[in-house]
């Protein structure tokens, strides 16, 4: 069961990641959250640094694809600027989401990682979707209720969990 909670990397911030780092991997395709993984919970544009981040993936072939659980309008108001694919209300941890993402992109799910900052949607869907899975810090402490509530019950199994600079 401790397997289904436990991430394939651990890091700092999305910004510790480099394409060739992904590539010595085998990953070619990034499913990534938006809230409290590429910008704070609050924030509704990508801004200029998340910006460069995608151009660069896309630029040195990994197929970036936004996957959350918020609205409709929340993820298309964050993703056309960027002019990547998204899956709104995705549902996380539950499949659906992660597979059609992975039907996108036109890869094997063994060159599909998932980055995201919480333990029981990011890392639990990855894990059981087959991907390999990247846990970030949460950019901002300053969350909803029922995200600080879940943040409670992560707790036991991030304790020895060292966050690193790289995979």
């Amino acid at each position: 069961m401790r397997k289904l909670f436990e991430p394939f990397a651990c890091l700092n911030s999305i910004f510790d990641i480099t394409p060739g780092m992904l590539k010595e991997n085998g990953i070619y395709g990034l499913i990534l959250d938006i809230d409290n993984t590429l910008v704070a919970t609050n924030v509704r544009e990508a801004g200029e640094r998340v910006g460069r981040f995608i151009k660069n993936l896309k630029d040195n072939g990994i197929m970036p694809v936004i996957v959350s659980n918020a609205r409709k309008h929340r993820v298309e108001e964050f993703c056309r600027p960027l002019n990547v694919d998204y899956i709104y209300k995705a549902h996380k941890p539950l499949r659906g989401g992660f597979q059609k993402a992975i039907e996108i992109m036109g890869l094997d799910k063994d060159q599909v990682a998932i980055i995201g900052d919480q333990l029981f949607t990011d890392v639990l869907g990855g894990n059981l979707n087959g991907i390999r899975t990247i846990l970030i810090k949460p950019i901002d402490p300053d969350e909803p209720l029922f995200i600080r509530l879940k943040r409670v019950f992560e707790r036991p199994f991030l304790r020895k969990k060292i966050y690193k600079d790289k995979i």
